[in-house]
């Protein structure tokens, strides 16, 4: 066999995360090693930090943030448009 697939799975071990754990062990094959990492571990909570990652659960295939848990999280921009931090009249 060639390689491994390294699959990572940054959890905070809620019922969202157990959910993401599910299916990725259900999707994984023998190319792929799977680890689920502690968010409440600090040299896994700055890891995530310094591979972008603001929320949870997330996987990274490869040292890199899956497509599909990119982008997450709260932003500024986007809670001051839905009203955050702006007084009601």
């Amino acid at each position: 066999m060639r390689g491994r697939r390294k699959v990572e799975l940054f959890s905070a071990g809620c019922p969202a995360c157990r959910g993401a754990e599910e299916l990725v062990r259900r999707m994984s094959c023998p190319s792929c090693e799977v680890q689920v990492l502690d968010m409440k571990d600090e040299a896994v909570a700055r890891r995530a930090r310094a591979l972008g990652i603001r929320s949870v659960p997330t996987v990274v295939v490869d040292g890199k943030v899956a497509g599909c848990c990119s982008g997450r999280g709260p932003e500024e921009e986007t809670l001051r448009a839905s009203g955050v931090g702006i007084p009601m009249r």
